[in-house]
């Protein structure tokens, strides 16, 4: 797999200031990266790893960053509420690594994490993972909807959920859970705005889709 080079980064997201042979100075990866040295790269790298392979993250859009954010808002008051009911102890993150695999290194970041609570040390893994979800632009769309479902699927994670986008925020959010005979995801339902109210759902965790708040 080629890498864009730290100092041409930028440019691919301006083309009208990369020269026309910017791919000639494409450098390869010398080998596949392991978990020692991807923990000693800056955290603020907008990168995963796929089978010890770097992989470039676009950089995400406000309103997306938005989203995830109040996405994770609204998951951290329900798992609040879950974890007063007898719950055990659960949190949320944007963005936060998942090692899938160690050999050869597998590292996701899903937009939005829910998982059991952990020690700031322990390496999140997909059986700490209690839903994943991935918020879907343009760019995105074949990752978010068959590269990383397989991943996750056979990783063990069992919550899944892909958020589609509209001018005006969530529009739609479709809900999968694992068949873990054959680890992959099974679709649960989709939720639609457009159908109105404020669906409860009970997987997995009790909560209301409050639509309103998911707007940008």
């Amino acid at each position: 797999m080629s890498l864009l080079p730290r100092d041409l980064r930028w440019r691919a997201f301006y083309p009208e200031t990369v020269p026309d042979d910017w791919f000639r100075t494409l450098s390869s990866q010398p080998h596949p990266l392991t978990a020692e040295e991807y923990a000693l790269l800056p955290g603020d790298l907008l990168i995963e790893v796929v089978d010890g392979y770097v992989v470039h993250r676009p950089s995400n859009g406000r309103r997306h960053q938005t989203v995830a954010r109040r996405l994770a808002d609204l998951l951290e008051k329900h798992a609040r509420e879950a974890m007063a009911r007898g719950y055990g102890c659960l949190t949320v993150a944007n963005a936060a690594d998942v090692r899938l695999r160690d050999v050869p290194l597998h590292v996701r970041r899903p937009d939005v994490v829910l998982f059991r609570c952990l020690d700031d040390d322990h390496v999140l893994r997909p059986d700490d993972v209690v839903l994943a979800v991935e918020i879907v632009e343009p760019g995105t769309e074949t990752t978010d909807t068959c590269g990383k479902p397989s991943e996750y699927g056979r990783a063990g994670i069992l919550y899944y959920w892909i958020l589609r986008l509209d001018r005006t925020g969530v529009s739609a959010v479709e809900r999968y859970h694992l068949d873990q005979a054959t680890m992959t995801y099974k679709h649960i339902g989709t939720l639609m705005r457009d159908a109105g109210g404020s669906p409860e759902i009970g997987m997995p965790i009790p909560m209301i889709i409050d639509w309103p708040e998911l707007q940008d």
